[in-house]
């Protein structure tokens, strides 16, 4: 059960932080969306699958998922530990819902308008207050963010490994600084 993963199968879960008493116990920022759940994955492994942690929740403060992990006894012992990002291998995912979606399948898509252009990959996908942002990258706009919506994004498809996008007025504007145009400079002239 504990043969490693592929690295390259390998989802982000959590992160683990600083300790938490004098008994090894840690602080996890969990990217799941129950947070407690992290534990029930099975052993997590280290980014380059290598090394693997078995958590069990024992609490939770300021945000963060209180754990003990298996093998760790004393507060050196979880400093040790501190900036350990915890994967999944992939297979132990359970199927997303419908019209659901893990942020790592998006991250690589090829996004386009409906009308064809070509923005760029998407590059991340993170949580804003008002719901997830997707950073485009690679495209002919530099800082583009689209918000994951379904009146944004219209269409998702995985297996063509693209997304399609119904901009919002003003979305794909440069912005004021960068759609001015540049001054020409003075060329002096030396007379000899």
């Amino acid at each position: 059960m504990n043969a490693p993963p592929d690295p390259d199968q390998l989802v982000l879960l959590g992160a683990i932080g600083a300790p938490r008493g004098i008994k090894g116990d840690v602080r996890v920022k969990s990217f799941t969306a129950e947070p407690g759940a992290i534990a029930s994955y099975g052993p997590l492994w280290d980014k380059k699958g290598a090394r693997w942690l078995t958590l069990k929740v024992v609490g939770v403060a300021k945000g963060q998922v209180i754990v003990r992990v298996a093998g760790i006894a004393d507060r050196t012992q979880a400093e040790a530990l501190r900036g350990t990002e915890l994967f999944v291998p992939r297979e132990r995912l359970p199927e997303a819902e419908e019209d659901a979606f893990y942020y790592v399948d998006l991250i690589g898509l090829r996004v386009e308008t409906t009308k064809g252009e070509f923005l760029g990959q998407v590059q991340t996908v993170f949580e804003a207050g008002a719901g997830d942002l997707l950073d485009i990258g690679g495209g002919p706009y530099r800082g583009l963010v689209v918000p994951f919506t379904r009146d944004v994004v219209t269409e998702v498809d995985l297996e063509a490994g693209r997304l399609l996008v119904d901009p919002p007025d003003g979305l794909l504007e440069p912005p004021e600084d960068e759609a001015k145009p540049k001054p020409k400079r003075k060329q002096r002239r030396e007379d000899n």
